[in-house]
């Protein structure tokens, strides 16, 4: 078998080798999958050490929720993975790129006009995905997200935002797609050092404008009003020498019920964004969760409605809001996300290098339909996405662990500002919130996490008196 696979010509070892890898990875994942759906059908009692972190309700709400994820998960990864093969086998690729020609032909252009048609390609490639796509992210919120109080979304919402996303992404998408492939084009031997600096440039001018210009366009954006709370995050930032300018609150409750924060910018312009769902006082699903008197609760009323929580409140406190942002800050003062970024750019560098060396070999072109002609946009899905798969498993592997170094550093610096206590009671509180299963496999937990589970954080904050 072996030796008959080696008869073939490279160009079929190399289709048939990302085929098997794909699968194997596949495979991986769905056994690590079935691992981790085993913990949640067995583990259906509250674990004794973590009694006095979570409720017997909360908890089997949150197995339940990740089991119905996890089972999601298996079916769509399944999919996708069948769909993925089958367009490599019946050469979907080149049909497409076919396709893009003929729709180019159509305005007057021919083949020597390649941009267009790698443009016209991407356009047919990337409506192809949120087309075959759209009906899991649907099953997704409105069964899934909704069956357990996520989903605060309506239908009409759902598609009008779908339609934006794809729409922003296009202006977004085109353009830069169009910008590297011509600089690649003219840019002669050192075209991947030319090609990595637009897309560093790029990288950074999108970071920049996101949270101002494209955000805003999905969700709404307000200043934190002025009070104790933003008086005392700003003191905190000043502690630190953290430069903050802004905090924004966005509306994060219109879509899910899932909450976060985050902090953007460079140098001496730094933004704080709260979601809605994450301050106690400010979320509008504290108020639409208060019991209504009039509304008296008979036997006909859904099991679904009645188990929903009622009195309790989402989010945190200010002090656990403030113990949550040191820990974000954290990342900042630690060095964590230049050293992301310097990682990111570093890897960049690397890829488009080796990309240099490989666009000359026509056997990976063959290897994938494209026996006429190498056009440059297919040369970069070839490598990036195909060859370079395995070197992306395990990059992505190493970006996890250190990761969860990052989170255990950033929960550290909260700690040592006085705010232990304040994170100890925030991540049980949000991990209630969101229903997250504090129970992992190991070898999961290992492969996916790119945080590090509850009760780790917790013993390494220490211990904490709890009332």
């Amino acid at each position: 078998m072996i030796e008959t696979i080696f008869d073939l010509p490279v160009e079929k070892q190399i289709f048939y080798a990302v085929l098997a890898f794909s699968w194997a990875v596949y495979l991986w994942e769905a056994y690590l999958a079935y691992r981790q759906r085993r913990i949640y059908r067995s583990t259906t009692h509250v674990p004794q050490e973590l009694g006095k972190i979570i409720d017997s309700e909360t908890f089997e709400k949150s197995r339940l929720y990740q089991l119905d994820k996890s089972n999601f998960s298996f079916w769509s990864g399944l999919y996708s993975e069948t769909e993925g093969t089958l367009i490599l086998l019946l050469g979907g690729i080149p049909f497409l790129w076919g396709v893009a020609g003929s729709v180019i032909a159509r305005f007057g252009f021919g083949p020597e006009y390649e941009i267009s048609q790698s443009l016209a390609f991407l356009t047919l490639a990337t409506l192809f995905s949120a087309l075959t796509g759209l009906p899991w992210s649907l099953y997704n919120t409105f069964v899934i997200e909704e069956k357990h109080g996520f989903n605060q979304q309506s239908l009409g919402f759902f598609l009008k935002d779908a339609v934006k996303k794809f729409a922003v992404t296009q202006c977004i998408l085109l353009p830069v797609t169009s910008l590297l492939l011509y600089i690649i084009k003219i840019g002669g031997d050192y075209f991947f050092i030319y090609a990595w600096l637009f897309t560093f440039a790029v990288s950074l001018v999108l970071v920049t404008i996101y949270a101002d210009y494209i955000a805003p366009l999905f969700d709404k954006f307000t200043p934190l009003p002025e009070g104790e709370l933003k008086t005392e995050i700003e003191a905190m930032a000043q502690s630190i020498s953290f430069p903050l300018t802004k905090v924004y609150v966005v509306e994060g409750s219109k879509r899910s019920s899932h909450s976060n924060a985050y902090f953007y910018g460079f140098f001496k312009n730094k933004r704080i964004v709260l979601f809605d769902t994450l301050l106690e006082d400010y979320s509008p699903l504290n108020k639409s969760g208060e019991p209504q008197p009039e509304q008296a609760e008979s036997d006909d009323t859904p099991i679904e409605l009645k188990t929903k929580p009622k009195n309790k409140k989402q989010g945190c406190n200010n002090p656990e809001i403030l113990a949550v942002l040191g820990h974000e800050l954290g990342h900042w003062k630690l060095g964590h996300t230049v050293k992301n970024i310097i990682i990111s750019q570093m890897n960049s560098f690397l890829c488009f290098s080796l990309f240099a060396v490989l666009i000359g070999r026509k056997e990976l072109f063959v290897a994938f339909g494209f026996t006429d002609s190498q056009p440059t946009l297919i040369g970069l899905m070839i490598i990036f996405q195909f060859i370079f798969s395995p070197y992306n498993e395990l990059l992505s592997f190493c970006l996890t662990v250190l990761s969860r170094r990052f989170e255990f550093q950033a929960d550290a610096f909260a700690r040592g500002m006085g705010k232990a206590s304040e994170l100890y009671s925030a991540l049980i509180k949000l991990n209630k919130d969101n229903l997250g299963f504090p129970v992992a496999d190991w070898l999961f937990s290992m492969w996916h996490y790119s945080h590090p589970p509850l009760l780790e954080r917790l013993r390494a904050l220490g211990n904490v008196k709890q009332d």
